[in-house]
């Protein structure tokens, strides 16, 4: 007959496994609450009506044609003549935004295959030192990739650090 065991004449590397096992799940479960919070608050934040201010018509609008260049991120901003509306003026976060989209990088929703997260930030790596970008800019152009799952978690890192901080 075979004796069951018990936690008395456990091996200690079981012991270290089940402990471990309940670490986890306990961490498991807290992240879940998290998530389900922030899910709570992005609702709660879809719920209220975005106000858009109305902007007054203007007489004429001169065409600004799409810039091709670079642009330095501290290059003066042209004024326009008196009584002529223009197009507001490209900030720097614009600009990188577009150059970014144009690279079409792909997409992550936080698959729990840890090859396709792999692949995912390889190809994201590769665009960003292509552009040459700042470790702040390159943070906030991966950020735009995030998709589902993936958006979800990196709000609660915002949350919870100095993402501007990162690289």
């Amino acid at each position: 007959m075979v004796r069951p065991r018990t936690k008395a004449n456990q091996n200690p590397q079981e012991a270290d496994l089940a402990n471990v096992v309940a670490i986890l799940q306990r961490q498991l479960q807290e992240q879940q609450q998290e998530t389900n919070q922030l899910r709570e608050q992005i609702a709660r934040m879809n719920q209220v009506p975005l106000v858009v201010p109305q902007v007054p018509p203007v007489a004429a609008q001169v065409p600004v044609p799409e810039v091709q260049q670079e642009i330095p991120r501290d290059a003066e901003v042209p004024i326009a003549p008196v009584g002529i509306q223009v197009n507001p003026p490209l900030v720097w976060e614009d600009l990188l935004y577009k150059q970014f989209r144009r690279m079409k990088a792909p997409e992550f929703e936080g698959p729990t295959d840890p090859i396709a997260a792999d692949n995912w930030l390889i190809d994201i790596q590769v665009i960003l030192d292509f552009m040459r970008l700042t470790e702040q800019e390159k943070v906030l152009c991966a950020s735009f990739t995030l998709k589902k799952d993936a958006r979800h978690w990196w709000m609660t890192v915002q949350m919870r650090r100095d993402v501007m901080a990162m690289s």
